[in-house]
Protein backbone atom coordinates (compact mmCIF):
# COMPACT_ATOMS: atom_id res chain seq x y z
CA UNK A 1 0.00 0.00 0.00
CA UNK A 2 1.67 3.60 -1.26
CA UNK A 3 1.71 6.28 1.97
CA UNK A 4 -1.10 8.19 0.04
CA UNK A 5 -3.49 4.30 -0.30
CA UNK A 6 -2.79 4.65 3.36
CA UNK A 7 -3.62 8.08 4.06
CA UNK A 8 -6.94 7.51 2.10
CA UNK A 9 -7.88 4.42 4.18
CA UNK A 10 -7.20 5.85 7.29
CA UNK A 11 -9.58 9.25 6.65
CA UNK A 12 -12.35 6.48 5.71
CA UNK A 13 -11.98 4.65 8.83
CA UNK A 14 -14.41 5.41 11.55
CA UNK A 15 -12.55 6.37 14.68
CA UNK A 16 -11.99 4.54 17.51
CA UNK A 17 -13.19 5.74 20.86
CA UNK A 18 -12.00 3.92 23.52
CA UNK A 19 -13.39 3.53 27.07
CA UNK A 20 -13.49 5.86 29.51
CA UNK A 21 -14.88 6.43 33.25
CA UNK A 22 -18.75 7.88 33.40
CA UNK A 23 -18.62 11.66 33.82
CA UNK A 24 -19.50 12.68 37.38
CA UNK A 25 -22.68 14.80 37.83
CA UNK A 26 -21.84 18.87 38.18
CA UNK A 27 -23.68 19.29 41.30
CA UNK A 28 -21.82 16.32 43.00
CA UNK A 29 -21.46 17.06 46.58
CA UNK A 30 -18.05 17.77 48.16
CA UNK A 31 -17.78 14.87 50.40
CA UNK A 32 -19.15 12.74 46.97
CA UNK A 33 -15.87 14.54 45.16
CA UNK A 34 -13.82 13.79 47.13
CA UNK A 35 -15.01 10.15 47.74
CA UNK A 36 -14.35 9.68 44.03
CA UNK A 37 -10.87 11.61 43.85
CA UNK A 38 -9.68 8.52 46.60
CA UNK A 39 -11.45 6.00 44.28
CA UNK A 40 -10.41 7.38 41.28
CA UNK A 41 -9.34 11.64 40.66
CA UNK A 42 -10.38 11.09 36.66
CA UNK A 43 -14.14 9.71 37.75
CA UNK A 44 -14.57 13.20 39.86
CA UNK A 45 -15.33 15.64 37.04
CA UNK A 46 -18.39 16.24 35.52
CA UNK A 47 -19.46 17.66 32.12
CA UNK A 48 -18.23 21.00 32.92
CA UNK A 49 -14.81 20.35 33.67
CA UNK A 50 -14.56 19.24 29.47
CA UNK A 51 -16.20 22.99 28.46
CA UNK A 52 -15.50 25.67 30.60
CA UNK A 53 -12.26 27.96 30.78
CA UNK A 54 -12.23 27.93 34.48
CA UNK A 55 -13.76 25.69 36.85
CA UNK A 56 -13.92 27.57 40.28
CA UNK A 57 -14.79 25.35 44.08
CA UNK A 58 -13.69 25.32 47.80
CA UNK A 59 -11.19 22.84 48.64
CA UNK A 60 -10.92 22.69 52.69
CA UNK A 61 -11.36 26.73 52.88
CA UNK A 62 -9.61 27.55 50.08
CA UNK A 63 -10.31 28.56 46.45
CA UNK A 64 -9.85 26.27 44.46
CA UNK A 65 -8.89 26.29 40.44
CA UNK A 66 -9.37 24.28 37.39
CA UNK A 67 -7.52 25.80 34.88
CA UNK A 68 -8.29 24.75 30.76
CA UNK A 69 -6.70 27.62 28.85
CA UNK A 70 -3.59 27.54 27.37
CA UNK A 71 -2.76 31.28 28.21
CA UNK A 72 -3.72 30.42 32.35
CA UNK A 73 -1.49 27.81 31.83
CA UNK A 74 1.27 29.13 30.88
CA UNK A 75 1.24 32.38 32.93
CA UNK A 76 1.55 29.64 35.76
CA UNK A 77 3.84 27.19 34.60
CA UNK A 78 6.28 29.25 32.82
CA UNK A 79 5.82 33.22 33.30
CA UNK A 80 5.18 33.12 37.21
CA UNK A 81 6.01 29.22 38.29
CA UNK A 82 8.13 30.71 41.25
CA UNK A 83 5.04 31.69 43.07
CA UNK A 84 3.27 28.27 42.40
CA UNK A 85 4.57 24.77 44.88
CA UNK A 86 3.56 21.30 45.32
CA UNK A 87 0.99 21.32 48.04
CA UNK A 88 1.84 19.98 51.58
CA UNK A 89 -0.03 16.97 50.77
CA UNK A 90 1.88 15.93 47.77
CA UNK A 91 5.09 16.44 49.99
CA UNK A 92 3.62 13.75 52.35
CA UNK A 93 2.51 11.28 49.58
CA UNK A 94 5.80 11.61 47.64
CA UNK A 95 8.67 12.43 49.76
CA UNK A 96 8.78 8.90 51.57
CA UNK A 97 9.75 7.35 48.37
CA UNK A 98 11.11 10.22 45.82
CA UNK A 99 12.81 11.84 49.05
CA UNK A 100 14.77 15.42 47.89
CA UNK A 101 14.84 14.13 44.39
CA UNK A 102 14.38 16.57 41.32
CA UNK A 103 10.69 15.58 41.23
CA UNK A 104 10.33 17.43 44.70
CA UNK A 105 12.53 20.01 45.62
CA UNK A 106 11.79 23.96 45.14
CA UNK A 107 12.96 27.06 45.01
CA UNK A 108 17.36 27.06 44.87
CA UNK A 109 17.61 23.39 45.70
CA UNK A 110 14.95 22.60 42.46
CA UNK A 111 17.72 24.76 40.45
CA UNK A 112 20.74 23.55 41.56
CA UNK A 113 19.62 19.66 40.71
CA UNK A 114 18.46 20.96 37.62
CA UNK A 115 21.18 22.35 36.21
CA UNK A 116 23.50 19.53 37.43
CA UNK A 117 21.28 16.84 36.28
CA UNK A 118 20.43 18.51 32.85
CA UNK A 119 24.03 17.08 30.96
CA UNK A 120 22.94 13.91 32.21
CA UNK A 121 19.61 14.10 30.18
CA UNK A 122 20.67 16.22 26.79
CA UNK A 123 20.08 14.85 23.28
CA UNK A 124 23.41 14.51 23.23
CA UNK A 125 23.56 11.61 25.63
CA UNK A 126 20.77 9.69 23.95
CA UNK A 127 22.73 7.63 21.76
CA UNK A 128 24.78 6.19 24.66
CA UNK A 129 21.23 4.86 26.61
CA UNK A 130 20.04 3.48 23.20
CA UNK A 131 21.92 0.15 23.09
CA UNK A 132 20.71 -0.43 26.65
CA UNK A 133 17.62 0.58 25.56
CA UNK A 134 17.32 -1.62 22.52
CA UNK A 135 19.19 -4.89 24.28
CA UNK A 136 16.50 -4.82 27.04
CA UNK A 137 13.81 -4.67 24.70
CA UNK A 138 14.66 -8.10 22.47
CA UNK A 139 15.33 -9.89 25.30
CA UNK A 140 11.71 -9.03 26.18
CA UNK A 141 10.51 -10.01 22.67
CA UNK A 142 12.58 -13.11 23.35
CA UNK A 143 10.69 -14.19 26.32
CA UNK A 144 7.43 -13.12 24.74
CA UNK A 145 7.49 -15.87 22.03
CA UNK A 146 7.57 -18.08 24.23
CA UNK A 147 4.16 -17.25 25.18
CA UNK A 148 2.72 -16.70 21.59
CA UNK A 149 -0.94 -18.10 21.33
CA UNK A 150 -1.60 -18.55 24.95
CA UNK A 151 -3.37 -15.43 27.51
CA UNK A 152 -1.14 -13.11 28.45
CA UNK A 153 -0.84 -10.39 30.70
CA UNK A 154 1.17 -7.59 28.81
CA UNK A 155 0.48 -4.82 31.45
CA UNK A 156 2.73 -6.89 33.48
CA UNK A 157 5.09 -7.62 30.72
CA UNK A 158 5.72 -3.83 29.97
CA UNK A 159 6.08 -2.78 33.75
CA UNK A 160 9.31 -5.49 33.10
CA UNK A 161 10.50 -4.24 30.39
CA UNK A 162 10.18 -1.11 31.36
CA UNK A 163 11.99 -2.09 34.75
CA UNK A 164 14.28 -3.65 32.88
CA UNK A 165 15.24 -0.95 30.55
CA UNK A 166 15.43 1.32 33.81
CA UNK A 167 17.68 -0.82 35.53
CA UNK A 168 20.49 -0.95 32.47
CA UNK A 169 20.37 2.78 31.56
CA UNK A 170 20.62 4.00 34.96
CA UNK A 171 23.38 0.62 36.21
CA UNK A 172 24.10 -1.51 33.34
CA UNK A 173 22.96 -4.67 34.75
CA UNK A 174 20.02 -6.22 34.82
CA UNK A 175 17.53 -5.87 37.13
CA UNK A 176 16.30 -9.40 37.37
CA UNK A 177 17.75 -10.01 40.70
CA UNK A 178 15.82 -7.44 42.18
CA UNK A 179 13.80 -6.88 39.77
CA UNK A 180 10.79 -9.06 42.63
CA UNK A 181 11.68 -6.50 45.50
CA UNK A 182 11.54 -3.30 43.59
CA UNK A 183 7.66 -4.31 41.94
CA UNK A 184 7.19 -5.13 45.76
CA UNK A 185 8.53 -1.52 47.08
CA UNK A 186 6.51 0.29 44.46
CA UNK A 187 3.13 -1.95 44.85
CA UNK A 188 3.61 -1.62 47.97
CA UNK A 189 3.36 2.27 48.44
CA UNK A 190 0.92 2.46 45.41
CA UNK A 191 -1.85 0.74 46.90
CA UNK A 192 -1.21 1.24 50.47
CA UNK A 193 0.80 4.50 51.26
CA UNK A 194 0.26 6.65 47.40
CA UNK A 195 -3.62 7.02 48.19
CA UNK A 196 -3.93 11.02 50.35
CA UNK A 197 -6.42 10.23 53.10
CA UNK A 198 -8.39 12.77 55.01
CA UNK A 199 -6.07 14.10 57.37
CA UNK A 200 -3.44 13.99 54.65
CA UNK A 201 -4.86 17.30 52.73
CA UNK A 202 -6.25 18.83 56.52
CA UNK A 203 -3.16 18.48 58.77
CA UNK A 204 -0.63 21.75 58.81
CA UNK A 205 2.44 20.80 57.03
CA UNK A 206 4.37 20.11 60.81
CA UNK A 207 2.15 17.60 62.14
CA UNK A 208 2.15 13.91 60.90
CA UNK A 209 -0.88 12.13 60.14
CA UNK A 210 -1.28 8.29 60.92
CA UNK A 211 0.09 7.18 57.90
CA UNK A 212 3.01 8.83 58.13
CA UNK A 213 4.29 6.72 60.09
CA UNK A 214 3.87 3.71 58.17
CA UNK A 215 5.63 6.11 55.08
CA UNK A 216 8.58 6.97 57.46
CA UNK A 217 9.05 2.92 57.99
CA UNK A 218 8.54 2.56 54.29
CA UNK A 219 11.42 5.23 53.74
CA UNK A 220 14.26 3.23 56.12
CA UNK A 221 13.63 0.52 53.79
CA UNK A 222 13.45 1.74 50.63
CA UNK A 223 16.62 3.82 51.20
CA UNK A 224 18.08 0.60 52.55
CA UNK A 225 17.56 -1.30 49.14
CA UNK A 226 18.85 1.67 46.63
CA UNK A 227 22.22 1.67 48.45
CA UNK A 228 22.52 -1.49 48.34
CA UNK A 229 21.67 -1.04 44.45
CA UNK A 230 24.36 1.73 44.64
CA UNK A 231 26.46 -0.10 45.96
CA UNK A 232 26.11 -3.10 43.67
CA UNK A 233 27.14 -0.67 40.55
CA UNK A 234 30.19 0.67 42.29
CA UNK A 235 31.51 -2.75 43.03
CA UNK A 236 30.94 -3.47 39.58
CA UNK A 237 32.86 -0.42 38.23
CA UNK A 238 35.61 -1.20 40.82
CA UNK A 239 36.03 -4.70 40.01
CA UNK A 240 36.36 -3.64 36.34
CA UNK A 241 38.52 -1.15 37.02
CA UNK A 242 36.96 1.11 35.13
CA UNK A 243 36.82 4.44 36.64
CA UNK A 244 38.05 6.72 34.60
CA UNK A 245 36.38 5.42 30.98
CA UNK A 246 34.47 6.64 29.23
CA UNK A 247 30.81 6.99 30.89
CA UNK A 248 28.21 3.82 29.92
CA UNK A 249 25.16 4.93 31.47
CA UNK A 250 23.02 7.29 33.99
CA UNK A 251 24.88 6.35 36.59
CA UNK A 252 28.20 7.37 35.60
CA UNK A 253 26.65 10.57 34.29
CA UNK A 254 25.10 11.12 37.68
CA UNK A 255 28.06 10.50 39.67
CA UNK A 256 30.57 12.53 37.02
CA UNK A 257 27.40 15.60 37.26
CA UNK A 258 28.82 18.89 38.92
CA UNK A 259 26.80 21.37 40.27
CA UNK A 260 27.95 24.83 37.03
CA UNK A 261 28.32 27.74 39.49
CA UNK A 262 30.31 25.13 42.28
CA UNK A 263 31.80 22.77 41.09
CA UNK A 264 30.12 20.23 43.98
CA UNK A 265 28.97 16.61 43.15
CA UNK A 266 25.40 14.78 44.68
CA UNK A 267 26.21 13.25 47.89
CA UNK A 268 25.49 10.03 48.20
CA UNK A 269 22.25 10.30 49.94
CA UNK A 270 21.12 13.01 47.48
CA UNK A 271 22.70 10.25 44.68
CA UNK A 272 20.34 7.39 46.27
CA UNK A 273 17.78 10.40 45.98
CA UNK A 274 18.07 11.18 42.22
CA UNK A 275 18.29 7.51 41.24
CA UNK A 276 15.06 6.57 43.28
CA UNK A 277 13.30 9.60 41.69
CA UNK A 278 14.81 8.91 37.68
CA UNK A 279 13.70 4.93 38.48
CA UNK A 280 10.31 5.31 39.23
CA UNK A 281 9.34 8.15 37.37
CA UNK A 282 10.89 6.67 34.30
CA UNK A 283 9.82 3.21 34.52
CA UNK A 284 5.85 4.03 35.22
CA UNK A 285 5.51 6.38 32.69
CA UNK A 286 7.29 4.12 30.18
CA UNK A 287 4.74 1.10 31.22
CA UNK A 288 1.74 3.17 31.52
CA UNK A 289 2.84 4.52 27.75
CA UNK A 290 3.11 1.05 26.59
CA UNK A 291 0.15 -0.88 28.04
CA UNK A 292 -1.99 1.90 27.00
CA UNK A 293 -0.51 1.75 23.11
CA UNK A 294 -0.99 -1.70 22.83
CA UNK A 295 -4.54 -1.71 24.31
CA UNK A 296 -5.21 0.83 21.97
CA UNK A 297 -3.48 -0.89 19.22
CA UNK A 298 -5.73 -4.06 19.49
CA UNK A 299 -8.84 -1.76 19.87
CA UNK A 300 -7.74 -0.67 15.98
CA UNK A 301 -6.55 -3.42 14.16
CA UNK A 302 -5.67 -1.43 10.88
CA UNK A 303 -3.59 0.96 12.63
CA UNK A 304 -1.86 -1.64 14.28
CA UNK A 305 -0.92 -3.11 10.91
CA UNK A 306 0.12 0.51 9.83
CA UNK A 307 2.63 0.54 12.62
CA UNK A 308 3.88 -2.87 11.99
CA UNK A 309 4.45 -1.83 8.52
CA UNK A 310 6.61 0.94 9.49
CA UNK A 311 8.71 -0.76 11.62
CA UNK A 312 9.24 -3.48 9.57
CA UNK A 313 10.50 -1.08 7.24
CA UNK A 314 13.05 0.57 9.97
CA UNK A 315 14.77 -2.75 11.07
CA UNK A 316 15.07 -3.40 7.40
CA UNK A 317 16.80 -0.05 6.65
CA UNK A 318 19.57 -0.63 9.86
CA UNK A 319 20.31 -0.14 13.14
CA UNK A 320 16.68 1.37 14.52
CA UNK A 321 16.21 4.90 14.85
CA UNK A 322 13.50 6.46 16.44
CA UNK A 323 13.82 9.57 14.13
CA UNK A 324 12.51 7.09 11.55
CA UNK A 325 9.46 6.04 13.30
CA UNK A 326 7.32 8.93 12.10
CA UNK A 327 4.25 6.90 12.73
CA UNK A 328 4.95 5.09 15.48
CA UNK A 329 5.32 8.84 17.44
CA UNK A 330 2.18 9.83 16.29
CA UNK A 331 0.58 6.68 18.23
CA UNK A 332 2.30 7.35 21.29
CA UNK A 333 1.81 11.25 21.25
CA UNK A 334 -2.27 10.14 20.77
CA UNK A 335 -1.83 7.74 23.47
CA UNK A 336 -0.84 10.12 26.12
CA UNK A 337 -3.14 12.61 24.54
CA UNK A 338 -5.72 9.95 26.15
CA UNK A 339 -4.17 8.56 28.68
CA UNK A 340 -1.27 11.00 30.06
CA UNK A 341 0.83 8.97 32.46
CA UNK A 342 0.05 12.29 34.94
CA UNK A 343 -3.08 13.19 34.67
CA UNK A 344 -2.95 15.84 37.21
CA UNK A 345 -0.33 18.83 38.55
CA UNK A 346 -1.26 20.61 41.62
CA UNK A 347 -0.14 23.83 42.91
CA UNK A 348 -0.49 25.91 45.54
CA UNK A 349 0.24 29.42 45.24
CA UNK A 350 2.69 31.62 47.94
CA UNK A 351 0.94 35.14 46.86
CA UNK A 352 -1.71 36.47 45.32
CA UNK A 353 -2.11 36.22 41.69
CA UNK A 354 -4.23 37.10 38.73
CA UNK A 355 -4.53 34.93 35.71
CA UNK A 356 -7.64 36.06 32.68
CA UNK A 357 -10.58 34.97 34.30
CA UNK A 358 -9.68 34.41 37.96
CA UNK A 359 -7.64 36.40 41.26
CA UNK A 360 -5.75 33.86 42.76
CA UNK A 361 -5.49 34.69 46.62
CA UNK A 362 -2.21 33.30 48.35
CA UNK A 363 -2.68 29.25 49.52
CA UNK A 364 -4.93 28.90 46.83
CA UNK A 365 -5.25 25.54 45.07
CA UNK A 366 -4.68 25.70 41.39
CA UNK A 367 -5.09 22.31 39.54
CA UNK A 368 -4.06 21.97 36.16
CA UNK A 369 -5.32 18.52 34.39
CA UNK A 370 -3.42 17.09 31.44
CA UNK A 371 -6.81 14.59 31.59
CA UNK A 372 -9.20 17.58 30.71
CA UNK A 373 -6.87 19.39 28.82
CA UNK A 374 -6.29 16.76 26.10
CA UNK A 375 -9.91 15.66 26.05
CA UNK A 376 -11.26 19.64 26.15
CA UNK A 377 -13.96 20.16 23.95
CA UNK A 378 -12.82 23.65 22.78
CA UNK A 379 -9.32 22.74 22.29
CA UNK A 380 -9.53 19.15 20.30
CA UNK A 381 -11.43 18.18 16.91
CA UNK A 382 -13.09 14.63 18.38
CA UNK A 383 -11.18 14.86 21.52
CA UNK A 384 -12.41 11.39 22.59
CA UNK A 385 -10.92 9.74 19.91
CA UNK A 386 -8.00 7.89 18.77
CA UNK A 387 -6.40 9.50 16.05
CA UNK A 388 -3.05 9.17 15.62
CA UNK A 389 -3.03 11.42 12.18
CA UNK A 390 -3.34 14.17 14.48
CA UNK A 391 0.00 14.68 15.20
CA UNK A 392 1.48 13.67 11.95
CA UNK A 393 2.99 16.51 9.61
CA UNK A 394 0.79 18.25 7.56
CA UNK A 395 -1.40 18.50 10.44
CA UNK A 396 -1.33 21.54 12.61
CA UNK A 397 0.65 21.03 15.88
CA UNK A 398 -1.76 21.05 19.33
CA UNK A 399 -0.77 24.38 21.34
CA UNK A 400 2.08 23.62 22.92
CA UNK A 401 0.03 24.51 26.62
CA UNK A 402 -2.97 22.12 25.86
CA UNK A 403 -0.67 19.10 25.92
CA UNK A 404 1.26 18.19 28.58
CA UNK A 405 1.71 14.78 28.77
CA UNK A 406 5.48 15.88 30.55
CA UNK A 407 4.74 19.24 31.62
CA UNK A 408 5.78 22.31 30.38
CA UNK A 409 8.06 25.17 31.08
CA UNK A 410 11.25 25.41 33.71
CA UNK A 411 9.67 21.98 35.55
CA UNK A 412 9.54 20.48 32.33
CA UNK A 413 10.56 16.66 32.71
CA UNK A 414 13.87 16.33 32.60
CA UNK A 415 13.40 12.72 31.11
CA UNK A 416 10.95 13.47 28.64
CA UNK A 417 13.56 12.62 25.47
CA UNK A 418 14.73 10.07 27.53
CA UNK A 419 10.87 8.65 28.01
CA UNK A 420 10.17 9.21 23.97
CA UNK A 421 13.28 7.28 22.77
CA UNK A 422 12.63 4.52 24.86
CA UNK A 423 8.69 4.15 24.13
CA UNK A 424 8.82 5.01 20.47
CA UNK A 425 11.26 2.13 20.06
CA UNK A 426 10.16 -0.65 22.18
CA UNK A 427 6.68 -0.05 20.86
CA UNK A 428 8.20 -0.11 17.07
CA UNK A 429 9.71 -3.56 17.81
CA UNK A 430 7.60 -5.32 19.83
CA UNK A 431 4.84 -4.77 16.89
CA UNK A 432 6.84 -5.91 14.57
CA UNK A 433 7.53 -9.17 16.25
CA UNK A 434 3.60 -9.61 16.91
CA UNK A 435 0.03 -8.91 16.19
CA UNK A 436 -1.55 -8.16 19.15
CA UNK A 437 -5.25 -9.17 20.46
CA UNK A 438 -7.75 -8.58 23.10
CA UNK A 439 -9.39 -12.00 23.99
CA UNK A 440 -11.68 -10.03 26.54
CA UNK A 441 -14.55 -7.78 25.75
CA UNK A 442 -15.09 -5.96 28.73
CA UNK A 443 -13.66 -2.51 28.89
CA UNK A 444 -10.75 -1.37 30.50
CA UNK A 445 -11.35 2.18 31.84
CA UNK A 446 -8.47 4.69 33.32
CA UNK A 447 -8.25 5.13 37.21
CA UNK A 448 -6.49 8.25 38.28
CA UNK A 449 -4.29 7.14 41.64
CA UNK A 450 -0.72 8.98 41.25
CA UNK A 451 -0.54 8.15 37.23
CA UNK A 452 -2.60 7.19 34.78
CA UNK A 453 -3.47 3.32 35.22
CA UNK A 454 -5.81 0.54 33.51
CA UNK A 455 -8.64 -0.53 35.95
CA UNK A 456 -7.74 -4.16 35.63
CA UNK A 457 -5.08 -6.07 33.66
CA UNK A 458 -6.81 -7.51 30.79
CA UNK A 459 -5.31 -10.74 28.94
CA UNK A 460 -4.23 -10.72 25.37
CA UNK A 461 -3.04 -12.85 22.97
CA UNK A 462 0.49 -12.44 20.98
CA UNK A 463 1.44 -14.23 17.47
CA UNK A 464 4.35 -13.81 15.34
CA UNK A 465 4.15 -11.57 12.54
CA UNK A 466 5.00 -12.91 9.43
CA UNK A 467 7.81 -11.33 7.05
Amino acid sequence: MSIAEGLDARAKRAPLIPPRPPLAPDDLSALGRLALIRSNAIASWGPRAYEEDIIRGRFFGRSSFILNTPDAIRHILVENYENYTRTPAAFRVLRPILGEGLLLAEGKAWKNQRRTLAPAFAPRAIPLLVPHMLAATDDAIGTLRMQTGVPIDLREAMQRLALDIAGRTMFSFELEKHGAALRGFVNEYGERLAQPRFLDLLLPPGWPSPRDISRAMFRRRWTRFMGNLIAERRAMTSQSGSGDAAPRDLFDLMVAARDPETGEAFTDEQLGDQVSTMILAGHETTATALFWSLYLLALDPATQDELAAEAKGALAGGPLDATRLTFTRAVLDETMRLYPPAFLIVRAAAGPDTVPGADIAKKDVVLISPWLLHRHEKLWDQPNAFRPSRFLSGNAPPDRFAYLPFGVGPRVCIGAQFALTEATLALAKLVAAFRVELLEREPVTPVGVVTTQPNRSPMFRITPRTA
